[in-house]
């Protein structure tokens, strides 16, 4: 019988219905390496001698940058697989009323220059104007490859294994905090300010190729997961339902963004709730995470170890000066809040 909810809220689906979704409605043939789950986001597929990753992903809540965000969220997804991204595809659907072909332009200039700086080929997609749209959407289809011993499968992850968390968040939502509300922004804190967060995607990133080229270096690489819609708490329970294991984590022990705390209690936002590309969540072995922690050190990147992951079919559990409560993923991301 299939999982109903109530209620549709902008963002991802309930991770029950999707669930069940998957588990009706998708398949995959004895060369699918990684198919469709919970906590997945690319599918590995056998090609021989090299593994073939394949993920897809939109850009939905800004259009500034938009076709910069479309490369990185979707190379994000390969480099959690252990691989590098090779060829980008891109469907853009562009808004009837207000597309300009200096808009049009100006997508294809971001894509072609973001690929070219990554080592990407942009190898083309789709573009149409298409009646109904507000402001474009873009869906980006980004391929990638890794050698058969060096694929990172969240199936590896044991108990006993420590979550690290690299990088502070969330850096994409206080940039889009920043972007959103500059207006308002501007009376409260200085220009200054301001602009230093609205580029927080460019500086730190949301690129999490840094944080893999640290990870890279070790061999007890159990998983990897990178946080987007609903933040830091949403992507750890994902983690923790694709390696079918609990996990216990320490609130106090997240590395929050000093900016991002601000501007989400500015309007009374979570900062764990808010989309949080460009951290990196990493499953590693509890005898390597002191050198993973100083190898990111070392390489000037903010990195704590946050948790521990616990038995089988075990819950996902925050835990904090006031107990321990489970954890559950955002119905909606803190953002859309800005937008109601």
């Amino acid at each position: 019988m299939s999982i109903t909810w109530q209620k549709y809220f902008p963002g991802k689906l309930p991770h029950e219905a999707l669930r069940d979704l998957l588990q009706r409605y998708t398949n995959s043939d004895p060369r699918t390496i990684l198919g469709a789950r919970l906590g997945e986001d690319a599918t590995a597929i056998d090609m021989g001698e090299r593994i073939l990753l394949v993920t897809s992903d939109p850009i939905t809540f800004t259009t500034a940058d938009a076709g910069y965000y479309a490369v990185h969220i979707n190379a994000n997804d390969i480099y959690c697989l252990g691989g590098r991204p090779r060829w980008f595809l891109v469907t853009l659907l562009l808004p009837e009323k207000t597309t300009t072909p200096e808009l049009v332009e100006s997508l294809f200039a971001q894509i072609h220059t973001t690929c070219q700086a990554e080592g990407i080929a942009y190898c083309g997609g789709h573009t149409e104007v298409t009646m109904g749209l507000e402001r474009p959407l873009i869906v980006g289809h980004m391929l990638g490859e890794v050698a058969k011993e060096e694929l990172i499968d969240k199936h590896a992850i044991e108990a006993g294994d420590r979550l690290v968390l690299a990088r502070e968040a969330p850096v994409e939502g206080a940039a889009l905090i920043a972007r959103t509300k500059a207006d308002e922004l501007y009376l409260h804190y200085s220009e200054e300010f301001v602009e230093r967060c609205k580029n927080l995607i460019h500086d730190p990133g949301i690129s999490v190729r840094p944080l893999f080229e640290v990870v890279k270096q070790h061999r007890m690489i159990h998983g990897l997961h990178d946080p987007t819609e609903g933040g830091i708490r949403t992507a750890i329970v994902e983690i923790s339902r694709a390696a079918d294991l609990g996990v216990v984590v320490q609130e106090a022990h997240i590395p929050i963004l000093p900016e991002g705390k601000l501007l989400c209690d500015h309007f009374g936002l979570d900062p764990l709730g808010c989309l949080a590309s460009g951290s990196l969540l990493i499953a590693v072995d509890a005898r390597e995470a002191s050198l993973l922690l100083s190898d990111f050190a070392a390489a000037g990147i903010m990195a704590a170890d946050i948790g521990v992951f616990t038995a089988a079919s075990s819950v996902p559990l925050l835990q904090n000066a006031e107990g321990v409560r489970r954890l559950h993923p955002q119905e909606q991301d803190e953002i859309v809040k800005l937008f109601q």
